[in-house]
């Protein structure tokens, strides 16, 4: 490993530098400038939130391959299981990385959120994107978070008030009503049914988010768990209903 001496400036190539390193150091290999490649790296992509949050735990909490040595070593004692541990630990991130997480709509979705709202809306989104097969109660967590903070940045901009007490319901209710997408705002039947379709939408991953997401306590002894599928459902529609808040107030102030 002493041959990396320049840093890549592709991310994905500094990621796989990074595994390449933590790799070698749990098979018996690794030299003094690996270290400090390593600090480097993990300096790096750490200052990047999203990607910080998706980096292996060992990583995060090791900060020189000097402290990562004992925590492998009492993981696992062949190389191979080693080499099997820091691979699937670097999955989620690397599939990030390389859209393998991402389909179309998720893109489309993605630019206009961050459009809108780069530090607030779509930090939220891409976190709920980003756990949806690693970690699906927070993601359903996060899908909620996503509609609270658009719909509470919407009402924001209108100069709405609203009640820091208020529900997603509730903040779902004002932002639509402040926006002309309350079902009982319109006449034509097929739009009243849409428009109440999205209401029940948002009181559904209120719903799911209670009784399957990580943001409560569940007792009994066989609590039910969400699966990646869950999570999908919750922060795709999320997303849809989220784009379509964004776009609506958007689209209004274009002909203000």
């Amino acid at each position: 490993m002493s041959g990396y001496i320049e840093i890549p400036a592709d991310i994905i190539e500094r990621v796989e530098m990074m595994e390449a390193i933590l790799t070698s150091r749990a098979t018996g290999g690794g030299e003094e400038e690996d270290n400090r490649i390593y600090k480097l790296l993990r300096q790096n992509l750490m200052a990047d939130q999203v990607i910080r949050d998706l980096l292996p735990k060992f990583v995060r909490t090791y900060r020189n391959l000097d402290a990562f040595w004992p925590f492998i070593k009492n993981e696992a004692s062949s190389y191979a299981e080693r080499r099997e541990i820091i691979n699937k630990a670097f999955t989620p991130l690397v599939d990030h990385l390389e859209g393998c997480n991402s389909a179309p709509p998720d893109k489309e979705s993605s630019n206009i959120l961050e459009v809108f709202d780069a530090n607030g809306v779509y930090a939220a989104w891409t976190k709920a994107l980003d756990r949806r097969n690693s970690d699906p109660e927070g993601a359903i967590t996060m899908a909620r978070t996503l509609l609270e903070t658009v719909t509470k940045r919407i009402l924001d901009e209108l100069q709405k008030t609203y009640s820091d007490k208020d529900d997603l319901p509730k903040l779902y209710k004002l932002a639509a009503k402040a926006l002309n997408l309350a079902p009982n705002q319109h006449t034509e039947e097929p739009i009243k049914a849409i428009l109440g379709g999205a209401m029940h939408l948002v009181n559904g991953i209120g719903t799911l988010r209670n009784r399957l997401s990580d943001s409560h306590g569940r007792g009994g002894k066989l609590p039910v768990r969400p699966s990646p599928r869950h999570a999908s459902l919750a922060v795709n529609t999320a997303g849809a209903i989220a784009t379509f808040l964004v776009e609506t107030f958007l689209e209004q102030q274009k002909n203000i």
